[in-house]
């Protein structure tokens, strides 16, 4: 099967999953309407009534989050509503970029490069970063106590072709082990599982593992799991891209003082996440809980909200790596990436806040 058509069918797997289900998981494909914060005082931002801003209810999304929750975003657009989405998956979200439901929306890379690339790069550009880390290898120490007892188990990834399969087909190949990309069969069994379906399989033993982002990977361990391994191990200085902020691309050309404020309050978030780390730990949890209907306890909450770094920065390189695994595994076609980053706008707060530059790693606009 040609690579373009196996990622189409997994995109496509994942939109036309039944609603019932898409409720009940974590990447799913369905969004939210959280409403909106009260419209600050001021001139609208761009003229506009309104900027709808997506994200995941994901503590990797913690920028969005607290954003969110302490009114960041809407101090910056002022007159202009901030209006929010949550979404479980990334094909959703990049499906409401496509079709002018969504301005702008907190992605994971593989998300992002696989909706660059359907588009032939004319839907988004990332324009900024959020989170580094979050992942983690977890599994069941009655069952796997070395990284060698891995091989012949099954292990649960979050979605076929999504940010962390990839990571962990690779992981795998380094290994030495061989996997059928798309089946999940070979020398380990990879068992593509809802992220909140992912507990209750571990937990009856039909998966003896999973690489799975936060906060799943802390349920896991709250269930009697262990961290076998911290993705972070494996990148240079320990850092991943695991979420951008990606916009679509008529929208910054038409509303750059928009994209700008909304760039604003990101990094103001970050500042603000990692000047006030319990704070900012209660501020996301508060609005988890809003968006959710329940909060996370502190057992999965606390180890989780550690193992996350929150930055501006898009680790770009990263990215360029992380589809560079995708391709390897026969999940993607070798990319074109030039111009899916534009961070003009990011240099600019960044340099108005003296902070330091950020590099597109020769994958930005000409």
């Amino acid at each position: 099967m040609p690579a373009t058509t196996a990622l189409r069918r997994a995109l496509a797997v994942t939109v036309l999953l039944p609603l019932p289900a898409l409720a009940a998981c974590g990447y799913g494909s369905q969004a939210k309407d959280t409403g909106t914060a009260q419209v600050a005082s001021g001139a609208r931002t761009d003229g506009l009534d309104a900027v709808r801003i997506g994200y995941f209810g994901n503590l990797t999304h913690g920028t969005a989050l607290v954003g969110a929750e302490k009114g960041f975003f809407q101090k910056e657009l002022k007159g202009t509503e901030a209006k929010y989405a949550v979404f479980n998956a990334g094909p959703s979200a990049i499906e409401a970029l496509n079709s002018d439901s969504l301005d702008v929306a907190f992605l994971g890379p593989s998300p992002a490069v696989n909706g660059w690339t359907k588009a032939d790069g004319k839907n988004l550009r990332i324009v900024g970063g959020s989170a580094s880390g979050g992942v983690k290898l977890v599994v069941n120490p009655d069952k796997v106590k070395s990284v060698a007892d891995v091989e012949g188990k099954r292990i649960a990834t979050p979605q076929l072709g999504n940010t962390q399969d990839v990571a962990f087909l690779n992981w795998a190949a380094e290994q030495g082990w061989k996997v059928d990309p798309q089946s999940g069969k070979g020398d380990v069994t990879v068992v593509r599982s809802d992220n909140k379906v992912t507990p209750d399989a571990f937990r009856s033993g039909s998966v003896d593992g999973a690489w799975v982002p936060e906060p799943t990977a802390s349920r896991l361990v709250a269930q009697g799991g262990k961290v076998l391994l911290d993705e972070s191990s494996l990148w240079p200085d320990g850092k991943f891209v695991i979420t951008n902020i990606a916009v679509r691309q008529e929208f910054l050309d038409k509303h750059p003082k928009a994209v700008e404020a909304v760039l604003r309050a990101s990094v103001e978030s970050n500042r603000w996440i990692n000047a006030h780390p319990e704070k900012a730990k209660e501020a996301a949890n508060a609005r988890l809980a809003a968006d959710t209907g329940k909060p996370l306890p502190a057992d999965v909450l606390d180890p989780a909200w550690k193992s996350i770094t929150f930055l501006d920065d898009p680790l770009a390189a990263t990215l360029r790596t992380q589809a560079s695994h995708a391709v390897e595994a026969g999940l993607l076609e070798q990319p074109d990436l030039k111009g899916i980053y534009d961070l003009s706008l990011l240099r600019k707060v960044l340099q108005a806040a003296g902070r330091p530059a950020v590099d597109d790693a020769g994958l930005g606009v000409s």
